[in-house]
């Protein structure tokens, strides 16, 4: 029987993390080893109609209608009130109803494919036909790609990040690197969507097998009985609301840039934008953590909760810290280095507003994950749909008053409001955190004027100097200060964290429960006697 104090220990966390962030990083040097590849064998029709496809399938991961979170977080609240025997019901309906829905998205792109062929995407007429056999292939496995979030979310749930990440790495391989294979026998679409979705089919089968690993009740007992289905659907129907609001906010500037201004300023914003955003792989790691944990917590240690959130944040901002100040003293001659004097003039301030927005939503994934793991995810789907037109608004007026630089600030501000709505609504929800919320006020209060030096500073030689002394300073405050004595023992030798085992905790845990009922039974013997 797994306990809250196991599910949601430091180190275990910190472990997760670690191979979250791992995992992310190596996907994203795969891809960007094969893509380059992909475009010189395929060309660059072909490699867009993968792209469009990469995106019609995203797009209908909406049919998941947020179940998957909705999993993770009835699981890990199971876990966390010692009732693991409930696990298969809820397991099995959610990959069931998923499946099912997968089944139904599958219907509608497969009647669909034709009129997006040769309607709506401008594909050339020499590869409509091979497009064609490809949005059908992508439409069978549908039901496995949206079934296989659940999966996932199921052993994320027992914390066995370790296991998830051991084999996304080798998956990525397959989806990426298996397909080039095909390229020197053929180079139409066709096959090389078929190895894709096979590689997807793969994926289902040993993530069910990692399910089985983590809960053998799985395999003894596959039934619906007993699940909340009222519960999962009102829980995932509103997460779906923020799946589909927050995606429109993030994506819609450039949009509306280009029919503000022009396709020339959209490059301009596009390009710090996808730069700035790639920060986000280290909240997102981290927050992916940390859901299933304040899942288990909430439902019996409240406190253990706050002491999460506590460190969740604290955590973030060192992290992206020391990375947004490097941006902000140095965007501009990485940006010349990189993309020419064009774009130093005018993406320059663009980037350091962006980043200074992601910081903020950053630091905002901690409460947002919060709020849902307590069972409120209408309240951020709410604040989503009254932010969605204001934010609307004032980025037309802005932007059609400053350009893209107004872009820029109308991208921050809805982050940075975002930010502190929702670390209101946490509070309120768990006024426990009061504690975090007020060491959170004062490093961002000591942060802002040392962002504001970054952007007004001038001259490599005076940034390098000013963003050294200013690490020498963070790190010591951050070393003497801010970190316990066992979070810096972790600290000096992160690798240990990669030889924590879980199993080992568990056992010792049982152990020692063992142990404290023996000393019972030979007491209450005792006293008889």
């Amino acid at each position: 029987m797994r306990s809250v104090t196991h599910l949601t220990s430091g180190r275990l966390l910190a472990r997760n993390t670690i191979w979250n962030l791992g995992a992310n990083v190596a996907s994203i040097l795969i891809a960007l080893f094969s893509v380059p590849i992909l475009l010189r064998y395929l060309g660059t029709d072909r490699f867009g109609v993968i792209s469009l496809i990469w995106i019609v399938e995203g797009q209908f991961s909406i049919f998941d209608l947020g179940l998957s979170q909705a999993l993770t977080k009835l699981v890990s609240e199971k876990l966390g009130a010692s009732k693991e025997d409930e696990v298969p019901s809820i397991f099995w309906s959610s990959i069931m109803i998923m499946a099912s829905f997968g089944l139904l998205g599958s219907v509608i792109l497969r009647l669909a494919s034709r009129w997006l062929v040769h309607s709506v995407l401008k594909v050339p007429v020499a590869i409509q036909a091979e497009t064609l056999i490809s949005f059908h292939y992508v439409a069978i496995s549908l039901p496995v790609v949206i079934s296989l979030a659940g999966l996932r979310g199921l052993v994320g749930a027992y914390q066995r990040f370790d296991l998830l990440s051991a084999v996304r790495v080798p998956i990525s391989l397959f989806s990426y690197l298996v397909p080039l294979v095909v390229l020197p026998f053929s180079k139409t679409l066709g096959p090389f969507i078929l190895v894709l979705v096979l590689s997807r089919f793969l994926a289902w089968f040993i993530h069910l097998f990692l399910c089985f690993q983590v809960s053998p009740a799985l395999r003894r007992r596959i039934t619906i009985k007993g699940a909340p289905f009222r519960h999962m659907f009102s829980f995932g129907g509103w997460m779906t609301v923020t799946n589909v609001v927050s995606p429109i906010m993030v994506s819609m500037d450039r949009l509306l840039i280009g029919a503000l201004i022009s396709m020339t300023a959209v490059a301009y914003y596009a390009t710090p934008y996808e730069a700035a955003s790639k920060l986000w792989i280290i909240p997102s790691s981290v927050a992916g953590v940390l859901f299933p944990a304040f899942a288990t917590a909430l439902a019996r240690d409240r406190q253990r909760a706050a002491l999460l959130y506590e460190k969740g944040v604290k955590y973030i901002f060192l992290a992206m810290f020391p990375i947004v100040l490097c941006v902000l003293a140095f965007g501009s001659f990485a940006l010349h280095i990189w993309l020419g004097t064009a774009f130093v003039e005018n993406s320059k301030s663009v980037l350091q507003l962006l980043v200074l927005g992601v910081f903020a939503n950053s630091l905002a994934q901690v409460p947002f994950w919060q709020i849902q793991a307590a069972g409120r995810p209408d309240l951020a789907a709410k604040v989503h749909l009254i932010e969605l037109p204001c934010y609307l608004l004032i980025f037309w007026s802005l932007t059609t008053r400053y350009g893209i630089q107004g872009a820029g600030i109308a991208w921050m501000l809805r982050a940075t409001v975002d930010a502190c709505i929702m670390f209101w609504l946490s509070y309120r929800l768990l006024p426990e955190s009061r504690a975090a919320l007020w060491h959170l006020t004062r490093m961002c209060m000591a942060a802002t004027p040392v962002f504001v030096v970054a952007v007004l500073i001038h001259g490599k030689i005076a940034a390098a100097i000013y963003v050294v002394i200013t690490s020498l300073a963070t790190l010591a405050i951050t070393w003497f200060y801010l970190l316990t004595g066992q979070e810096r023992e972790v600290a000096a030798n992160p690798l240990r964290l990669l030889a924590y085992r879980p199993h080992d905790a568990v056992n010792a845990m049982q152990s020692q429960d063992h142990n404290q009922d023996r000393e019972l039974s030979l007491s209450a013997v005792s006293s008889e006697r």
